[in-house]
Order: C-alpha cells, then sequence, then structure tokens
C-alpha cells in the first residue's frame, strides 16, 4: 500500500530544521532548472516502439517471432519466475547505492519522485495498448502481450539508474541494463511474449523515464512552489505495513 500525507508545521519548530530544509532545497534546485526536450535519447525508444508496432503486420518480421518462440520449444528451457523481480533492481540498486553513500543525480526526494512518474507514464503508455492491440501471449494463457510490461518496468527502472549516475560512473550507470535485459529475454523464454513485444516494451521502459526527468522540473514548481516565509519537506515513512511520503510544510 502507498500513501501520501501532508502535515504543517508551525514557525515555531527549531531553527536548525528550517536551515536543513533550505539547504536541502538549494541543493536540489541545482538539478531543478528547465530541460529542454531530450531528442538524442528519445532516438532508441522510438525505433524499438516502431519497430515493435510495425512487427505486428509485417510477415517477416512475424516469422522471427514465430521461429524464435520455436526455438525455445525445441529447447525446452526452465521457466524461472525472476524476471518478476528483476524488473526492479536497477531502481533498488539506485536507492541502494545512495544509503551507502555513492550518491546519485538526485536527492531522495527529488529521484523518488521521477521513478514514480516514470512508472505511471509507464502503465499509462502499456496498459491501454495492451487492451487495445489484443496480441495472444505466446503460452496461449490470455491476449494482453503487446507490450512486455515487465520489460517496460525494466528498462525504465535501469534508464533511471543511467541518468542518476551518468555523470558520477558511466560504468555503474549502464550496469542496470543487464537486469533489464535479463528481464526482457526472460519474458520469452517463459513463454510469455514474442520478441516483438519486448522490443517495444524496452523503448516504452526508456521513453517513460526519459519524460519523467523532462517533465520533473515543472512538476517540481507546481508541487512545491516556493511562498516567502515557506518551507516543505518531503520524507519517505513506513507504518503498520504501509510505505508513502510525508510532506512537512511550515508556514
Amino acid at each position: 500500500m502507498f500513501s501520501f500525507h501532508v502535515h504543517a508545521a508551525s514557525p515555531l519548530a527549531g531553527d536548525s530544521t528550517k536551515k536543513r530544509i533550505n539547504s536541502s532545497d538549494s541543493l536540489a534546485q541545482q538539478h531543478l532548472a528547465p530541460q529542454p526536450i531530450p531528442y538524442l535519447h528519445l532516438i532508441a525508444p522510438v525505433v524499438f516502439i516502431t519497430y515493435g508496432i510495425v512487427s505486428l503486420n509485417n510477415p517477416a518480421l512475424k516469422e522471427l517471432n514465430t521461429s524464435t518462440q520455436y526455438e525455445i520449444y525445441e529447447h525446452q528451457p526452465d521457466h524461472v519466475q525472476w524476471d518478476n523481480y528483476t524488473q526492479y533492481a536497477p531502481a533498488l540498486m539506485v536507492y541502494g547505492l545512495n544509503a551507502f553513500g555513492v550518491k546519485g543525480e538526485h536527492n531522495l526526494r527529488d529521484r523518488s519522485i521521477i521513478y514514480a512518474s516514470s512508472q505511471l507514464i509507464s502503465a499509462a503508455l502499456v496498459t491501454p495498448l495492451k487492451h487495445l492491440i489484443r496480441e495472444e501471449r505466446p503460452d496461449g494463457s490470455n491476449s494482453l502481450s503487446f507490450p512486455s510490461g515487465h520489460t517496460a518496468t525494466a528498462f525504465s527502472s535501469a534508464q533511471f539508474m543511467f541518468r542518476e549516475y551518468k555523470d558520477h560512473n558511466f560504468w555503474l550507470s549502464i550496469s542496470g541494463y543487464s537486469f533489464a535485459l535479463f528481464t526482457g529475454v526472460y519474458r520469452t523464454l517463459n513463454d510469455r511474449h514474442w520478441v516483438n513485444d519486448v522490443v517495444a516494451g524496452a523503448g516504452f521502459g526508456i521513453l517513460s523515464t526519459e519524460l519523467a526527468y523532462w517533465t520533473y522540473p515543472k512538476l517540481n514548481r507546481l508541487l512545491f512552489t516556493k511562498h516567502p516565509h515557506s518551507s516543505n519537506l518531503l520524507l519517505p515513512y513506513y507504518h503498520d505495513k504501509a510505505v508513502g511520503l510525508s510532506l512537512v510544510s511550515q508556514f
């Protein structure tokens, strides 16, 4: 369960708390200037999505789908469910690395909202398409194969890790893609998706994260517009088996 709470604090709160909030906010603003649309970053996801969509009706590309599944049937690999977990691994690595002092591009509040936004955008793109296109899965279980939601989540998480660490440690920043690739491959090995489902899912995942980073400065100004003598602090919390974000506002 995820929830969001708002608390108000009076001006009588300690000056040290206010200083910490203001200091944190000033550092965060360095990363919140309006960003241009990252056209170069959109090339790969647009290519992946285009390939996936064209494959739905292109005989040659559809043959690649069926021949790949035929090879999988012949070799009968073990069906493991690790892809249910590896889709989240890159995002968890970002939070783990920050917890151990390997700082990324954004603070806890900013990166949490960016990542949550990327997942919302991904779901808004992928879920309606599944119900609109209604491509049958290779295992015949339902008609929600295109695009792959697991792969979209995995690549949105990997792109999130890349964006957080690319200017700090390039090799670390791209390590999340190994988990994303593993997730995509195992969606086909587990007979849950065709090749084009996975390729398109990767494109939608990368696109979702890029859109989340591009829109966040605008979203931040909307949610956290400063007024004179006011300050805001967003904190995570855990209580009674529920996690969420708590907004402390001083005015």
